[in-house]
């Protein structure tokens, strides 16, 4: 293995919980490198507008993404652009992280992976994946340029969503399971302000056909089971999901214990039970998943496999 395989700490992720443990490990003389397998910023990058993030009232996600790899990289991080596809633990307590193309060794790991979109859960949702229901509308929303739009979900990122949405579509209707949001006040607001939004409280969706992309849904009221059935011209429209992010585990699942909502449990350190081992941002057990938190956790790790490392030698 040569010199430069070697590192005094891998990062697996390059959203802000992954490039500020850069910074931090960085800034206290580690030989740091984060691995990201696609555009800096990680889930964040897909986001319109980020507004809730100090000293950026703001600020585009792709752009507050490319902030954080260029400031991680400033403070001495290096950034490889590889997918890691598996991590394995050594006979000395240090970490393997294999790519397509290398194995590079490292004395401790943070784990940066963050969450995935969850499945809203109806019938015929994996059939019409890309051909009508999209789960990312700063990727897909273009594609629906002056079309009815349904959105399911009522937290801020369904809101947040649909607001970019409203921009672009011909109508945007959201689609909540209870009978009121779950997002803050202030985004409700925000979203309510757009002439093109209607709200369908107490209903969810039960079942999506169509030929190559949808042209019928049944819709659900939730309070007592009626079906109601509408059909619109194919390509017509299209759905996009909201429900919640699933915490990326599969990497380090057998190193560490999950919670209850899938994410990892770690200490205050972000220390998972095996030792040198920190799993940070969206995909740790946490009441809060926001850039800041992220960051924070970020932070907190970078500085804490320092400390370890510096007590294991």
């Amino acid at each position: 293995m040569n010199e430069q395989s070697t590192y005094d700490v891998a990062i697996i992720g390059g959203g802000p919980a992954g490039y500020t443990a850069g910074i931090y490990a960085a800034r206290a003389s580690l030989n740091a490198a984060v691995f990201e397998q696609g555009m800096p910023g990680g889930q964040i990058a897909t986001s319109d507008t980020i507004d809730n993030y100090p000293a950026f009232p703001s600020i585009s996600g792709a752009e507050l993404g490319m902030k954080m790899q260029e400031h991680s990289e400033q403070a001495g991080a290096q950034t490889i652009y590889e997918m890691v596809n598996n991590v394995h633990i050594d006979e000395t307590g240090e970490f393997d992280v294999e790519t397509d193309s290398a194995t590079y060794h490292a004395r401790s790991l943070i784990v940066a992976t963050g969450a995935r979109p969850r499945l809203a859960g109806f019938k015929g949702e994996n059939d019409y994946r890309g051909r009508g229901i999209s789960y990312c509308a700063t990727c897909d929303g273009m594609f629906y340029r002056g079309k009815d739009l349904f959105v399911v979900g009522g937290g801020n990122s369904a809101v947040e969503e649909a607001m970019f949405l409203a921009k672009i579509a011909k109508h945007v209707t959201m689609v909540v399971r209870k009978n009121h949001f779950r997002a803050s006040r202030g985004m409700v607001s925000r979203l309510l302000e757009h002439d093109n939004v209607s709200v369908r409280f107490n209903t969810s969706i039960n079942e999506v056909t169509g030929g190559t992309l949808l042209n019928r849904i049944e819709f659900i009221d939730t309070t007592n089971g009626e079906s109601r059935v509408e059909e619109l011209p194919e390509g017509s429209f299209g759905i996009f999901v909201f429900t919640g992010n699933d915490p990326v585990v599969d990497l380090v699942k057998d190193y560490v214990d999950l919670g209850s909502d899938g994410g990892v449990i770690t200490d205050d350190s972000m220390m998972t039970k095996t030792p040198g081992l920190f799993c940070v941002g969206d995909m740790r057990t946490k009441q809060l998943r926001q850039v800041i938190t992220a960051a924070a956790d970020g932070a907190i790790a970078g500085t804490a496999a320092y400390r370890y490392l510096e007590q294991s030698d």
